[in-house]
């Protein structure tokens, strides 16, 4: 049997093993109560066991009295967004992310579009671990709403943002490619594109249920975009994952950069306009720290999750950050990571820039980021992380989330998995030998 993974980024498993119409109900039935909800906005994203899922999550709500707003096909972030646009009291995510067909999940939102902070997680796992609901008779059944054009909201709302030059970009008529792994970008990403004037090359962007790729928009997986923006001459090319809240490049020489690219470029768009502190999270390239420092304003470091990053935005009053994983979180929309609001700032700054994103790979300084997990099996990473700590004296330390060791311009960041039974191992230095060098000293203590 898989495990079911539960952390602040909801819970997830496989559909039929440790996802099962039980857990659905007790943890749906917790967030109801710990949210006290009466009102709930429901999203998913292609996976084929989605539709199910959402029904039985929409039928779980009612019986408990609450209204349910459903709306379909539809990406984490446009959720997030359409979850306070609507005035609701909470959100509920269908979509397992990265993670392949066979698994889905739950992602829960307050109402502020926000997901759970830590301590709200804890309840709700106790509240579903003890599975004792009472529900209402007949005559408190919620109702059901099916919201139309939800997407509109979520693309609007995008054409709005004031760091966005749309006259610029559309002036440009840039030819771009989108593959959307099928899933729930699928039309929301190219509709945003078309709208910002662009001629838009479509690549896996039929929601069917399949994945023909693997579902991380990571280098190895984009070789259908790379042939697309190569044979097609567009300047760009645009790679999200299942829930769309995650974006990675391919520049116009057909090169998969990586998703360390989307946020940093996107920073500089942000504070080249406005400056303002900058956060994203423990795992993400130093070169948004260039950026910062290139236009002098204020740089952390947050805790891994969504949740963890969007908590010290908040706090410190950020403009912009998000995760190296290609998530961008820009306040003036929403604290969310969002694929359209990064592919809306990178067309922007190619605007302001004359040039796609080999250009901002050329003009900043590059680092290598080798990104590796590693099974667990029975060891622990509590047993894992002194042993690294020792290796590593005399690093600059962080331990908010596992162990984050830094020295000049390197670090590595040693923690376990919120989404899988796995131990995330992640390195940056200036050179490919390096980096590799400090991952490998971490794999010989696992």
């Amino acid at each position: 049997m898989s495990k079911l993974m539960r952390s602040i980024s909801g819970i997830r498993g496989i559909v039929g093993d440790t996802l099962t119409p039980q857990v659905l109900k007790s943890h749906v039935s917790a967030f109801l109560q710990i949210t006290n909800a009466k009102r709930v906005v429901i999203g998913r994203d292609s996976r084929p066991t989605g539709d199910a899922i959402s029904q039985f999550v929409a039928g779980i709500c009612r019986l408990s009295g609450v209204d349910v707003v459903e709306v379909g096909l539809s990406t984490t972030p446009s959720v997030e967004i359409l979850t306070t646009e609507l005035k609701a009291d909470a959100g509920i995510i269908i979509t397992a992310s990265h993670n392949p067909l066979e698994w889905n999940a739950l992602k829960f939102l307050n109402n502020k579009g926000l997901f759970l902070g830590p301590d709200d997680v804890k309840k709700l796992f106790e509240l579903a671990d003890a599975d004792n609901f009472k529900y209402p008779d007949y005559r408190g059944m919620g109702k059901y709403e099916f919201m139309k054009d939800a997407d509109g909201v979520h693309v609007d709302g995008t054409l709005k943002i004031p760091f966005v030059d749309v006259e610029a970009i559309r002036a440009k008529k840039f030819k771009v490619a989108v593959d959307a792994v099928n899933g729930a970008g699928s039309y929301i990403v190219p509709r945003l594109l078309e709208q910002l004037g662009c001629e838009v090359v479509r690549v896996h962007c039929e929601p069917d249920g399949t994945f023909p790729r693997g579902a991380e928009p990571i280098p190895e997986n984009l070789g259908d975009l790379r042939k697309a923006v190569k044979d097609n001459g567009c300047a760009v090319g645009f790679a999200v994952d299942p829930d769309a809240d995650r974006c990675a490049l391919v520049d116009g020489l057909g090169r998969s950069i990586g998703e360390e690219y989307t946020l940093a470029i996107a920073t500089e768009e942000v504070l080249s306009q406005k400056k303002g502190s900058v956060c994203v999270n423990l795992s993400t390239s130093r070169m948004n720290q260039d950026v910062a420092e290139k236009y002098g304003c204020e740089f952390s470091r947050a805790k891994v999750g969504e949740i963890n990053v969007s908590l010290q935005m908040i706090e410190k009053g950020c403009v912009i950050g998000g995760e190296g994983n290609g998530g961008v979180i820009l306040p003036a929309l929403h604290y969310g990571r969002d694929s359209l609001v990064a592919a809306a700032l990178v067309l922007s700054w190619m605007a302001h820039h004359d040039g796609g994103p080999e250009k901002f790979v050329a003009e900043n300084p590059s680092y290598a980021m080798p990104k590796k997990k590693f099974e667990l099996g029975d060891k622990k990473v509590a047993d894992i992380l002194p042993k690294v700590k020792a290796e590593f004296a005399g690093w600059e330390m962080d331990e908010r989330d596992g162990l984050w060791l830094g020295s000049e311009k390197s670090w590595v960041h040693v923690r376990a998995s919120n989404t899988e039974p796995v131990i995330r191992v992640i390195a940056e230095a200036p050179t490919a030998e390096e980096a590799e060098s400090l991952c490998s000293k971490v794999e010989k203590l696992i």
